[in-house]
C-alpha cells in the first residue's frame, strides 16, 4: 500500500460557479475537468474537487448536514478496492468511525469515508478514471 498522502481535496461550496471561475484562473491551476456536478482541477501531484455543500454532505454519508464554510474532504486514492478496505479497517481499528462504508460510487470507482475521533472526515478511494502514479500521485486525464 502507498504511504499516506493526500491525493484529492474536495471543497464543499455554496456557489460552485463562482468557485470554478476563481480556480480556473491561470495562476491557480493547470486545467480543469467537470464530471457529474463536480469540477476537478489539477494541482501538483494531487487534484482539487469543487462540490456543492449539500452534495458533499450526502457523499460523506451525512445527508441533510450543513458542513458549513469549512466543508472539506481529504482523500487518499489507492490502487485497488482491497487496499481501500484495508485502509478503512485500519482507521476504524484506530478509533475512527464510519460515516460511509466503502462502496461502488456513482462517479465510478470505490470509496468510503472514515472520521477521526474529532469527526474530521477523510475519504479513501480507488478512482476508476484517473491515472495514478507509482508514488500515489493523481493526474487528470
Amino acid at each position: 500500500m502507498t504511504p499516506q498522502r493526500v491525493s484529492l481535496i474536495t471543497v464543499g461550496l455554496a456557489d460552485r460557479a463562482a468557485a470554478r471561475t476563481f480556480f480556473a484562473r491561470p495562476a491557480s491551476v493547470e486545467h480543469g475537468l467537470s464530471q457529474s456536478g463536480v469540477a476537478f482541477h489539477q494541482l501538483q501531484g494531487a487534484v482539487l474537487a469543487l462540490f456543492g455543500r449539500a452534495e458533499l454532505a450526502a457523499d460523506q454519508g451525512r445527508a441533510g448536514a450543513d458542513p458549513g464554510a469549512g466543508a472539506v474532504t481529504l482523500a487518499q486514492n489507492l490502487a485497488t478496492a482491497a487496499e481501500v478496505d484495508a485502509a478503512f479497517a485500519a482507521a476504524l481499528a484506530a478509533g475512527g468511525t464510519a460515516p460511509k462504508a466503502p462502496e461502488r460510487v456513482f462517479r465510478g470507482g470505490y470509496s468510503g469515508d472514515r472520521a477521526d475521533p474529532d469527526g474530521h472526515v477523510r475519504e479513501v478511494a480507488k478512482n476508476a478514471f484517473w491515472p495514478r502514479g507509482e508514488d500515489g500521485s493523481l493526474t487528470l486525464p
